[in-house]
């Protein structure tokens, strides 16, 4: 496990699940850096970073692409692009992601969060989400996702998620944060 000094979260600061993973960031002590892009609405305040027009570029990609990997069609928008493109920026900073969410039939998962999904296996990062209506974790190995309980095990880390968050789902961050790092 590394050590709690030398660790970051990489989120969005968004409301529900990347709001909890702020909130575990901070009562562990983990650095935080939150994404964002000018103009955009965060429910967590603290170490934002926004990303020039510039800087959004790096992240961007096809909309046909994004669609062809998702299985489902998005309108060509300047919001949701740049919200792909945030998304770019944590996981490309973060070496393994957790997410909270719902994995769909098609491996897929629900929303915007489901972005983030399908960039961490594109960049083969440890990744594990914690499917709220099965209330367990899954972990992505092989091409298919192993149910198991994940562990922290890099020093940089993206948390990410639904808005709607539940109990379990709070409760399931909590855990992530407490197996690493120690109960207080």
């Amino acid at each position: 496990m590394p050590a709690k000094e030398n660790c970051t979260l990489y989120s969005g600061g968004l409301k529900g699940a990347e709001t909890a993973f702020g909130e575990a960031a901070e009562k562990w002590s983990i650095k935080e850096v939150n994404f964002c892009y000018t103009g955009q609405k965060t429910h967590r305040q603290k170490n934002l970073e926004v990303l020039s027009d510039m800087e959004l570029k790096r992240g961007d990609i096809s909309m046909e692409l994004v669609s062809k990997l998702m299985r489902r069609t998005y309108y060509e928008t300047e919001k949701i692009r740049k919200v792909l493109q945030t998304i770019f920026h944590m996981v490309n900073k973060g070496h393994q992601v957790f997410v909270i969410g719902t994995i769909l039939e098609d491996n897929t998962v629900k929303g915007g969060t489901g972005w983030a999904v399908e960039l961490a296996k594109l960049f083969n990062r440890p990744l594990a989400v914690y499917d709220q209506a099965k209330n367990n974790w899954y972990s992505w190995k092989q091409n298919a996702w192993v149910k198991g309980t994940p562990k922290i095990e890099h020093e940089t880390f993206v948390g990410s998620g639904t808005r709607n968050l539940s109990e379990n789902g709070k409760k399931a961050i909590e855990d992530l944060f407490e197996t690493a790092f120690g109960s207080l």
